[in-house]
């Protein structure tokens, strides 16, 4: 499955890099695409083993909102 989520916050190489490896750490993902120009953060995962909410807390932990 994938999904892209708008998250705000994002304006540097850092923000970028902590994002993606929080969600590369969550079992289940198999890729992740980030974008900082659109704020946009694709995810490609297996929902037998993690779930949007998973995803969405584990980029809120590193400082970022998820708007949808």
């Amino acid at each position: 499955m994938q999904i892209t989520l708008d998250v705000r916050g994002m304006t540097c190489d850092h923000c970028e890099k902590a994002v993606k490896g929080s969600l590369e750490e969550l079992n289940g993902v198999q890729g992740v695409e980030v974008s900082i120009d659109t704020n946009r953060v694709t995810v490609t995962y297996d929902d037998v083993y993690v779930s949007k909410e998973q995803m969405k807390s584990a980029i809120e932990e590193q400082g970022y909102d998820v708007v949808a």
